[in-house]
């Protein structure tokens, strides 16, 4: 049950205050959301059409694009919105569901990469046994797994940030909802939430990033110390080069926000991180794939192909 407070709704007061700039960044904004939903559902399209691209590899990529399309969707229809409007308000329910969806994306997509730095790990290092280790049944219960805790870690943060009293101010100073700029408004002791988001939310972030840097480690290890042909550790670093910069493209800005002191945050300062690894990272996940990767690009190639053929007739 929630709280009976006294602010039913709040008021986003969005990337800028400059009001010229508005249409402007609406533009801007509305392209990349486009580009971004294009892109990884490109992706997603062919990993699940092309039976080339029916291994463990491509189930976890198309499980980031879809990731990917969802995470920016939660928040930016509403940004869009607020764009475009003089009253730049969410409703205290829909506001509890963005911090929600946002938190229960995000950090599924942490995990999630870190499964993929585990995929590759056996890739290169246990080529023999991939077949035997990575099979369906249990890449599917990995990705059952992840998303599960990441639905119920960010049910926790909804439910606790749901119970506080906000009696204050509803002027938010973000583009959407999330943990921090929140308890800012509490006005009841906010102690545990601030735990609960340093603690569950650290260990969520920084679990699966060690676990990434580990299996990067043994990689490493393995492709410079046990691998003879330089073709072959060619192809395997360039295999783990698109998911590598993916995983700094994602964790740099988001290791930055959670991480660092409450004191040293600064309100713009706040803003321009969460853009970029909720706007700008998504989209450039796709475009980092499909330049990196040559499998990716010539199914995309071929289903473009596909599709003007069947245009034609």
């Amino acid at each position: 049950m929630l709280n009976q407070t006294s602010i039913t709704e709040f008021l986003l007061l969005g990337v800028t205050d400059i009001q010229v700039l508005q249409t402007f960044l609406f533009v801007v904004f509305l392209a990349i959301y486009f580009a971004n939903v294009t892109g990884n559902g490109a992706i997603l399209m062919v990993v699940i059409s092309d039976p080339r691209l029916h291994s463990p590899m491509y189930f976890f990529l198309g499980n980031l694009s879809c990731l990917d399309i969802c995470y920016s969707t939660v928040t930016l229809p509403k940004m869009l919105e607020n764009f475009l409007s003089t009253h730049k308000a969410i409703s205290f329910l829909g506001c509890i569901s963005q911090l929600h969806f946002f938190h229960f994306l995000g950090s599924t997509e942490a995990m999630l990469l870190a499964v993929m730095a585990f995929d590759r790990f056996v890739a290169i290092c246990k080529p023999l046994h991939y077949p035997l280790i990575m099979n369906y049944q249990l890449c599917t219960q990995m990705a059952i797994t992840i998303w599960t805790i990441g639905f119920f870690h960010a049910l926790l943060h909804s439910i606790m940030t749901s119970r506080l009293n906000f009696c204050g101010s509803n002027h938010i100073h973000h583009f959407f909802c999330d943990v921090k700029p929140l308890l800012e408004l509490a006005c009841g002791n906010t102690e545990l939430n601030q735990w609960l988001l340093n603690t569950v939310t650290g260990t969520i972030a920084m679990g699966p990033f060690f676990l990434t840097l580990l299996s990067y480690f043994y990689i490493i290890t393995h492709l410079f110390f046990k691998t003879r042909c330089c073709s072959m550790l060619h192809k395997a670093l360039s295999t783990c080069a698109s998911h590598f910069m993916v995983v700094i493209l994602f964790y740099a800005p988001v290791l930055f926000t959670y991480i660092r002191p409450t004191s040293s945050s600064s309100v713009d300062q706040d803003r321009i991180i969460a853009i970029m690894y909720s706007v700008v990272t998504p989209v450039l996940n796709p475009l980092i794939y499909t330049l990196r990767n040559k499998e990716v690009e010539r199914a995309l190639s071929r289903r473009t192909i596909q599709k003007m053929k069947s245009a034609e007739i």
